[in-house]
């Protein structure tokens, strides 16, 4: 089984290139962030013509998240505690798997408001997967935490030490929620520096390689256990209209 997720930048904006992946890297599990739009305007047909099961759970213009999966979807939840703003969806794939899809909040400048809201909000993930999980469950944890953890996920960590991407503070929230239960599944087959998965757009940032690891797939220890590899599909962040985000997966022997 593949599992992956993706930052879209806008599923219609990058719908061919979300089909072109597809098609040639064929993901049993997808989880995507930033779909931009409503869940009645969702481009659906295309996907299910490709034998996946959706759950969305959108807004317009902003946020926005999806998965996409070849095993029967159930269980599905939206929102974080009820939360209306479209940054969570979980889903029970297949039998036992749990899944959930996940757009962190970015944080703006740090100490504004929207930087506390990032804090609390990664808290409030945590406590609800103390409340609604453990880590036994066989969950898959997935999306744009908006949070490169070490230095080593930033191409020029004394560059970005004081954004709210790698600010102290955000990793160390980033740390209590892996502490809970969760495993990196890239740094179980890759040691670093990188794989990178975010390019801003200015700045020439992507040829210059200035690039942070900020999108994750976190997996309890049974699902750990089952990872063969995983890896970062790069070249999708080049092209034509491309998201400023790459492809992460994982390849299960579930």
């Amino acid at each position: 089984m593949i599992v992956a997720t993706w930052n879209v930048n806008s599923i219609r904006a990058r719908l061919e290139r979300v089909l072109q992946w597809l098609d040639r890297t064929e993901p049993d599990i997808v989880c995507l962030q930033e779909t931009k739009v409503v869940d009645a305007d969702f481009p659906a047909d295309p996907f299910r013509e490709r034998g996946y099961e959706l759950a969305v759970f959108g807004q317009k213009a902003y946020n926005g998240v999806a998965i996409l999966s070849r095993l029967p979807l159930q269980d599905v939840r939206r929102g974080l505690d009820g939360e209306q703003e479209a940054r969570f969806l979980q889903a029970r794939c297949g039998d036992r798997l749990v899944v959930c899809s996940v757009y962190v909040p970015n944080g703006g400048t740090v100490g504004s408001e929207a930087w506390d809201y990032k804090l609390r909000w990664l808290d409030r993930l945590r406590a609800y997967l103390e409340r609604a999980a453990s880590p036994e469950t066989p969950l898959l944890l997935a999306g744009d935490f908006n949070v490169a953890p070490e230095p080593r996920d930033v191409a020029f960590p004394e560059a970005w030490a004081d954004s709210v991407l790698f600010h102290e503070a955000v990793r160390a929230a980033f740390r209590k929620l892996i502490d809970w239960g969760l495993v990196d599944l890239i740094r179980l087959h890759h040691e670093g520096p990188g794989p990178f998965t975010w390019w801003d757009y200015r700045n020439l940032a992507f040829p210059r390689g200035d690039g942070l690891r900020i999108d994750h797939l976190l997996a309890t220890p049974p699902v750990a256990a089952c990872c063969t590899e995983a890896g970062v599909h790069r070249e999708e962040r080049k092209g034509k209209k491309p998201s400023d985000h790459a492809p992460v997966w994982a390849r299960l022997n579930l």
